[in-house]
């Protein structure tokens, strides 16, 4: 794979814990509008702008996009950011709690999207697509970074480690999540874009949909120009490249608001003929082919069937939980659109509890976090993972590190 230095766009050091911000799609307009609330500095401004319109404007509307670009306009003209003089290459480490991981910041091409050296393991939304292609083009910048994961290479580990031995980091703080951010630039990019050829593919972990959105972009801005070399910044996009060993995945629960026409009882029996039922004393721990489940007031655990066929998505507990319970019993036949299916990433026990005692889940599935390596094998397979089966923990920041496109 191919990872570029590039002429950052980056927050003077005294705004970055006020610009930075979470990802434009952990956020609703209603939670963006709050986080940023006495903070003009907030990156949120740009990257969910209607934030800033009277309330009830369509986020999808040319008024948001437009708003973004001469709110990013403003926030260079009022000198929020200064330009790297030469290309760089930057090593990001986010901390949370006793978990560090160390990232790579630079731009990679689209044609390893493209031609698959970049691999996906998502499906994505035309309409998702289209809204970051369109906020991109707009604001002419890329500000929130494609989240990468690769197999772990010595000689790139011993890069990252010279630039934080060696190097005084550009930024270091802890955002309201608790999470530390600092980064460094690399002394000697030259050798991390060797190292990285090295790389045989990376797979996207977070941002599909900004990834399909830059190469969208970049696609129609090559198009678009008579005189294109090759080497233009709509060429590449932004990304942040972890190996995939440092990183940690938290659990993608199940909560379902009814029991689909079916009484408490109805639903024990028929579940009990399809997977085996253990009642326990409060959340299960969980081994390989089991989840939990709360219902009732009750947790129990279940024990799925796991099937010997080779398909890597069929081996999920996802998969097995959707083929057996979800759907036969529940009648859940898409939950990527069925209303009555909802998700809890990254939360614990206590909080399928809650959202069961307030009505919100008449039957909430605790699911175990899948690997990385159950990841890097749908994606090996040129499939997808089950909706709502990641959540990579802790977030990337959006605003940090910026790609201009002009």
């Amino acid at each position: 794979m191919r990872l570029f230095p590039f002429r950052a766009l980056r927050p003077v050091p005294d705004l970055v814990s006020h610009v930075a911000a979470p990802p434009y799609d952990v956020v609703d307009t209603e939670q963006a509008r709050r986080l940023a609330a006495g903070n003009p500095f907030s990156f949120l401004h740009v990257s969910r702008a209607e934030i800033d319109l009277p309330a009830g404007t369509d986020p999808y509307s040319e008024a948001v996009y437009e708003h973004a670009a001469t709110v990013f306009r403003e926030f260079v003209r009022r000198k929020f950011f200064v330009r790297e003089l030469m290309p760089c290459i930057y090593v990001y480490l986010q901390q949370k709690g006793n978990h560090r991981q160390f990232g790579l910041v630079g731009c990679c091409h689209t044609d390893d999207y493209v031609d698959g050296t970049i691999r996906r393991h998502e499906l994505t939304r035309v309409e998702k697509e289209a809204d970051r292609a369109r906020h991109t083009k707009a604001v002419a910048a890329q500000g929130g970074p494609v989240f990468l994961m690769y197999r772990g290479k010595r000689e790139i580990d011993a890069l990252v480690e010279s630039a934080v031995a060696r190097e005084k980091p550009l930024y270091d703080f802890t955002d309201e999540d608790g999470v530390r951010h600092a980064v460094w630039r690399a002394p000697d990019p030259a050798a991390v874009e060797a190292a990285f050829r090295e790389v045989p593919r990376a797979y996207i972990a977070d941002g599909h949909h900004r990834a399909a959105a830059y190469v969208k972009t970049g696609a129609e801005m090559k198009a678009a120009n008579p005189a294109h070399r090759g080497d233009e910044p709509y060429n590449r996009f932004l990304a942040v490249a972890f190996p995939a060993a440092q990183l940690r995945i938290l659990p993608y629960h199940r909560c379902v608001r009814d029991l689909g026409g079916l009484s408490g009882g109805e639903f024990l029996e028929r579940l009990g003929k399809a997977v085996r039922v253990e009642r326990t004393g409060g959340p299960p721990d969980l081994s390989d082919g089991e989840c939990g489940m709360f219902f009732g007031g009750s947790w129990h655990r279940i024990v799925l069937p796991v099937p010997q066929e080779a398909d890597p998505v069929l081996r999920l507990e996802s998969s097995i939980l959707q083929d057996r319970v979800l759907g036969p019993i529940l009648g859940i036949r898409d939950p990527r659109s069925d209303p009555r299916i909802g998700f809890a990433g990254g939360v614990g026990p206590s909080e399928l509890e809650r959202l069961a005692a307030g009505g919100e889940a008449a039957v909430a599935f605790a699911m175990r976090p899948v690997s990385v390596e159950q990841v890097m094998a749908v994606a090996d397979a040129g499939l997808v993972m089950p909706p709502k089966s990641t959540w990579f923990d802790p977030k990337l920041r959006s605003g940090l590190l910026i790609h201009t496109l002009s």
